[in-house]
């Protein structure tokens, strides 16, 4: 009996046929080739994930399984190509110059003020013009669902190039231009409800709350963070727990489970149609973000199967809803919010089961166990997307997830009912809004009192982010392999994965200089032995350096250089760095009291030679290299190697003479 068995065994599938799980990988490796051959984004290692996929969903090797299973894949890989392809045609066209903007104002939030606000619906000089655009407006009185109209020098949004994340963001997004204006007019209101419904919202919780309170409870309800202090943004992000503030399944399940109880004494199982329903209506008021269409979606499925009475499968109706969203708009594959959403969902689908039947040996409590498997299981998919989005990986994240998580419908529902009720009777909204306000200010100072800047940084992936998601192919229960095999395959990528990191963060003897440019500014680390320097010109952030620090190394810096004329501005950004000291060409006054900050035009740092041509022009010598840096234009004086500014992230290594690049 046992060998019939194990015959049986023999002749199932590693994997299931699931036609749309098939269908979205293909879509996900045609856009990702498409993307590494056209924007510089990723890298080929990331095609492994998908021969070890089809390698899996393969066996057993019959005719029509073979056919079904690479036709299919092959279509949508065509499909996601082309429709990516169409969408890079369509954010090229339009042209940069002075026009008279009409738009409608789909998301907007106000600091120190300002707004930032992104329109769609646009029209220059009275023509209709395809994409969104993002602006700055003086004051802060716009809301979702005005109509604005302003004259200003429009900027055109460049196609993605090198993988600059802040373009593949705005392809994504279909932002296509940028402009501020100094001053600008209401003009209307949009007949779209739901943008109307999120600029009142906007303005009660301002009007009624304490400004931070407001921002914090905007966020969580719509999604939009622009509002937010940064440290706070950030505090969150560093905590693991930023994904509270995307409106996704956690915000979309609570509001559809709660409609469904309050309904179903009255419409019976057919209680889901209105809650889907309102969550479509929600989904709307937020801009449709990645985030919140797939947890509608997923919602609507799993609705449509309990009415149909037949059995739900969350990995099919995640490939599903994955599968909807990139055909209706192939640019999303590059949003970061859809990465992670389907990502962390993915890990849920491919990893709880498992985990949560060795959880319950510990006999931990329901919801704790529920929580903990949840927020591991996400972390595995998502750890690489993480790392290479923001440079570093929480700490945090799964302890605070398992007290988060737990509160938040205490938190969200009554937001919800509050905000709802405030928007109907606005008489009552200072009373309805008050115990949202104490609840969110409860949260606020908590964030303030923890710590939660501990995260694992200093390091790059690489190649290993294929290697990773490869990885978790053979590690989860669902792929059926042999304990020698799984166990064979696991250890291979695993030593994999290890080398792809150690070949991406050893400088192996020689001088290593890491670049990160965009047309908001160049910043460049010189590492050689033990020695770090980082090069900065006058107009990148504060927080552009720290995310290529988070990338590439942790520690104090040995020293930071700046390049450019205006050298007072560079030097306040340089001020902030953990640096010993700061060189600059000339003297100026800085009014810098605690940084030792030093004039001269040659000078030396552990085993690095530096000269600085002019204040924008730095010469280095190493490894027997001479190397030009100058972030302002592109003339090189003649030494060996010329580095100058943007061109997305890149690698040089420099031994014994020798150059290599590597994007």
């Amino acid at each position: 009996m046992s060998e019939v068995k194990g015959a049986h065994a023999a002749r199932l599938p590693h994997l299931n046929l699931r036609p749309f799980l098939i269908a979205v990988l293909g879509m996900v490796c045609g856009a990702s080739v498409y993307a590494c051959i056209v924007f510089g984004e990723g890298g080929y290692a990331g095609i492994f994930v998908f021969a070890l996929f089809l390698l899996f969903m393969l066996p057993p090797f019959s005719v029509r399984r073979t056919c079904a299973v690479l036709g299919v894949f092959a279509l949508f890989a065509l499909l996601a190509a082309g429709g990516v392809h169409l969408a890079a045609r369509s954010f090229s066209s339009g042209e940069a110059g002075e026009y008279a903007v009409t738009g409608t104002v789909e998301s907007a939030a106000g600091y120190g003020g300002y707004q930032r606000a992104t329109l769609c619906a646009l029209t220059f000089d009275g023509a209709r013009t395809a994409g969104k655009m993002e602006v700055t407006l003086p004051g802060e009185e716009a809301r979702a669902g005005d109509v604005i109209s302003f004259s200003a020098s429009v900027e055109k949004n460049a196609l993605p190039s090198d993988g600059d994340a802040y373009a593949l963001s705005d392809f994504a997004a279909n932002i296509r231009y940028a402009a501020a204006p100094s001053e600008y007019r209401r003009t209307g209101k949009s007949a779209n409800i739901f943008l109307r419904a999120s600029g009142a919202l906007y303005g009660a919780l301002y009007s009624n709350m304490e400004r931070d309170a407001a921002s914090f409870c905007y966020a969580l309800l719509t999604g939009n963070m622009k509002g937010m202090d940064k440290g706070l943004a950030e505090e969150t992000r560093t905590g693991g727990i930023a994904h509270v503030f995307a409106v996704s399944g956690l915000h979309i399940g609570m509001l559809c489970t709660a409609v469904t109880l309050l309904l179903r004494r009255w419409c019976g199982r057919w209680a889901v149609l209105p809650a889907v329903a309102l969550g479509g209506a929600y989904c709307a008021m937020c801009a449709f973000t990645a985030s919140s269409v797939r947890a509608l979606l997923m919602c609507a499925f799993a609705g449509g199967m309990r009415l149909s009475g037949k059995k739900y499968d969350a990995l099919s109706s995640l490939s599903l809803a994955a599968a909807v969203t990139l055909l209706v708009s192939p640019a999303q594959y590059f949003s970061l919010g859809f990465r992670l959403s389907y990502g962390a969902v993915a890990g849920m689908c491919l990893f709880s089961a498992p985990l949560a039947r060795g959880l319950a040996r510990l006999r931990l409590p329901g919801q704790a166990a529920a929580t903990l498997v949840s927020g591991v299981s996400s972390q595995i998919f998502t750890f690489p997307l993480m790392v290479s989005a923001f440079g570093y990986f929480s700490v945090w994240g799964t302890l605070l997830n398992l007290f988060v998580i737990p509160a938040l419908p205490a938190l969200f529902l009554p937001l919800v009912a509050c905000a709802f009720l405030s928007l109907v009777f606005p008489f009552a909204a200072p009373v309805l809004l008050a115990l949202p306000e104490g609840l969110s200010s409860a949260a606020l100072w908590l964030f303030s009192a923890a710590d939660l800047t501990f995260v694992a940084a200093g390091f790059s992936l690489g190649a290993g982010v294929g290697v990773w998601l490869a990885l978790n192919l053979p590690l989860c229960a669902r792929v059926r392999l042999r304990a020698g095999v799984r166990a064979a395959c696991c250890t291979v990528l695993a030593l994999l994965f290890a080398l792809c990191v150690w070949t991406e963060n050893g400088t192996f003897g020689g001088c290593r200089i890491d670049v990160s440019g965009s047309e908001r500014g160049t910043c460049a680390l010189i590492r050689h032995g033990e020695t770090r320097v980082l090069l900065l010109d006058g107009t990148v952030s504060l927080s552009a350096c720290e995310d290529l620090l988070r990338r590439t190394c942790a520690g104090e810096l040995d020293a930071v250089c700046v390049l450019c004329t205006d050298e007072v501005r560079a030097l306040n950004t340089a001020a902030f760095l953990p640096a010993r000291c700061v060189y600059a060409a000339s003297p100026v006054d800085t009014g810098l009291g605690e940084t030792d900050v030093l004039f001269a035009e040659a000078f030396s740092v552990g085993g690095l030679s530096f000269r600085y041509e002019s204040a924008d022009r730095l010469v280095l010598v190493a490894e027997g290299c001479a190397v030009e840096f100058c972030f302002s234009s592109a003339g090189a004086l003649g030494a060996d190697f010329f580095v100058g500014g943007g061109g997305g992230r890149l690698k040089y290594f420099l031994k014994d003479g020798i150059i290599k690049e590597t994007a």
